[in-house]
This record gives structure tokens, sequence and C-alpha cells, in this order.
């Protein structure tokens, strides 16, 4: 979510400083920040300064509990949700600045079956072509 609108290059630089401010994004301790760590991160300059998206993470964070509680399990929520199209669009409908590129990357980063990248569809008007371009 911190990619949204920013450059790959400066999330890969800050990216240390985000992982930290934000508990290594452990969703217990991220979901319980309050205003006080939202002010302080705004001051942080080693993470992305943007209240939507710091408040995105906070969201997102009591989101993935909701969900964990709710299907027994991250992954059961997920594997319940059919094949990685249906995945993706729950996930951008469920989280805050989740779009099809960031749901593509989280399914890929948390070992569930993912098309080849150059195969997937970045927009819904978008498809790729035999070339993969």
């Amino acid at each position: 979510m911190f990619q949204a609108g920013i450059s790959w290059r400066v999330i890969e630089a800050k990216w240390d400083g985000i992982r930290g401010a934000f508990k290594g994004f452990d969703p217990h301790e991220v979901e319980a920040f309050g205003p006080r760590q939202v002010d302080a991160l705004l001051a942080n300059d080693e993470v992305i300064r943007s209240r939507p998206k710091i408040e995105a993470v906070i969201d997102n964070a009591g989101t993935l509990l909701e969900l964990d509680a709710e299907h027994h399990g991250f992954r059961r929520y997920l594997r319940a949700r059919g094949d990685t199209a249906a995945v993706a669009a729950d996930l951008q409908r469920q989280f805050r600045f989740i779009g099809p590129s960031g749901a593509y990357m989280f399914l890929y980063m948390v070992g569930e079956p993912v098309p080849p990248h150059e195969e997937w569809p970045v927009g819904r008007s978008r498809r790729p072509t035999r070339t993969g371009k």
C-alpha cells in the first residue's frame, strides 16, 4: 500500500524504517496504534509520511485480524475465495490501498499460487498480450 503512487525506489530506501516503525507489521501491535502513534509516524522521516497510508496500515491490521478470526485462519480466508483472480478482487474490496498489483504482490509474498507476473492483468481494462506486454 505504500507503493501506490510512489516510486518503488523511495519505498525500498525507506523500507527498514517503515518496517521498524510499524513493529514488523505485527497486526496485533499495529491495530492498537492510536492518534499519538499516527502523529509520531507523520513526524518520522524514515517512513512515508502520508496520513491516509498510515491510517490504512492500521485499519488493514484490524481487517486482517477480523478475517483471521472469522475464518479460523487468514490462509483459510484466502483459500475460500476461489481462484487467484477472485482472491485478488476480494483483497482489493477488504483492504485499503490494495490495487491489482498490490494484491498480486501480497499473494506472491505469502506463497499463494499466482500466474507469472507478465500474465497478471494490471487493471480491468488491460489484458496481457500473447507476448506478455
